[in-house]
């Protein structure tokens, strides 16, 4: 090598690591072009979700207003603006008539008892995924699948259709059971105050466990293969295998969804009380979602409605910070 290719390249080195001995980072030639894509990119992603924020705030926050109509008794026919303000009357009439508080604690106990019901069968749909993972014949475990998910499809007015015509007083099942001689009288299912919760419990089972059982599907794929592959070459069963690494890998997803569910208890829906509320039954079977129906349009009163649709968004509200209180505690990892 000559002397001057040796000096060339003592030259390059310097000039290289000189940077560096003072204590600056050289910079990377087109940073600032990669800077203005990822600004770009950012820019196309926020745009992605805008539609999505347009929704939220159409059907979330702009209906807030309507919290206007508590404070005023109002009339339909004068609209908001000519309706008489009253302030807090509504809010006290909850809570200063007996009959009221009667009424609205019978609400709130049929409310909590079937949230209550729905949380304790949580684990229903995880039972369910878990050996339905198991099967070994996709053909069959696809056909399962498809046949325990179909009824999440049917709206609630069918699912009564359904049960009208097998458990009504003429219907199919009394009249088998008569024909067979078992029963003398029909069997009033469904007009009847006996069983209310359990009945609604078995129903909303039947429609959603399918459904629910998609989630913990999905997450059982996610699991690494190379925890199953080792088990097995443990010498570990499948009742062992499922014990010891499904469920504990499930445990995360189930959580996030049971303080969701606990946050939810005053949110039952309206669809299925609604449809199989009677006079026998409307005792046990009106939540606080349907008794707010009932008391703004049937009562037509939409005012003391309206407070009362508030008092549980603010109750909901209250149990979603808590719940996320008591999981940051418990797991280290919150959903808010």
């Amino acid at each position: 090598m000559s002397t001057q290719q040796v000096l060339t390249e003592t030259v390059v080195e310097t000039v290289a690591t000189e940077p560096a001995q003072r204590g600056q980072v050289p910079r990377a030639r087109g940073g600032s072009v990669r800077g203005r894509r990822k600004s770009k990119k950012s820019v196309r992603m926020f745009l992605c979700i805008v539609p999505f924020m347009v929704l939220v705030f159409v059907f979330s926050y702009l209906p807030l207003y309507g919290w206007l109509f508590s404070l005023y008794d109002y009339q339909p026919a004068l609209g908001l603006a000519g309706s008489p303000f009253v302030g807090l009357q509504w809010f006290q009439l909850m809570v200063g008539s007996p009959t009221q508080i009667a009424q609205i604690g019978q609400v709130l106990l049929n409310t909590l008892a079937m949230s209550f019901l729905g949380i304790a069968t949580s684990v229903l749909p995880v039972i369910f995924a878990i050996f339905l993972n198991e099967v070994r014949a996709p053909w069959f475990r696809n056909l399962v699948q498809t046949l325990t998910t179909l009824p999440n499809f049917i709206s609630w007015v069918l699912v009564f259709m359904i049960a009208f015509s097998m458990f009504s007083s003429s219907g199919l099942v009394n009249g088998v059971l008569q024909d067979a001689g078992l029963i003398t009288a029909p069997i009033h299912f469904l007009d009847s105050s006996s069983h209310v919760w359990l009945t609604m419990l078995l129903w909303s089972l039947w429609k959603t466990l399918g459904w629910g059982a998609i989630i913990y599907l999905a997450a059982i794929t996610g699991i690494d293969p190379a925890l199953y592959e080792s088990a097995r070459v443990d010498g570990a069963g499948r009742f062992q295998i499922m014990r010891h690494i499904t469920v504990p890998q499930l445990m995360p997803t189930y959580v996030v969804l049971l303080m969701l569910s606990v946050a939810n208890l005053l949110n039952n829906g309206i669809e299925q009380y609604y449809v199989f509320q009677n006079a026998f039954n409307e005792k046990y079977i009106q939540v606080l979602d349907l008794y707010v129906y009932n008391v703004g349009l049937t009562g037509n009163n939409l005012s003391l409605a309206t407070a009362i649709g508030m008092l549980k968004s603010v109750i909901s509200l209250i149990l979603l910070v808590v719940v996320n209180v008591i999981a940051k505690r418990v797991r280290g990892a919150s959903i808010i």
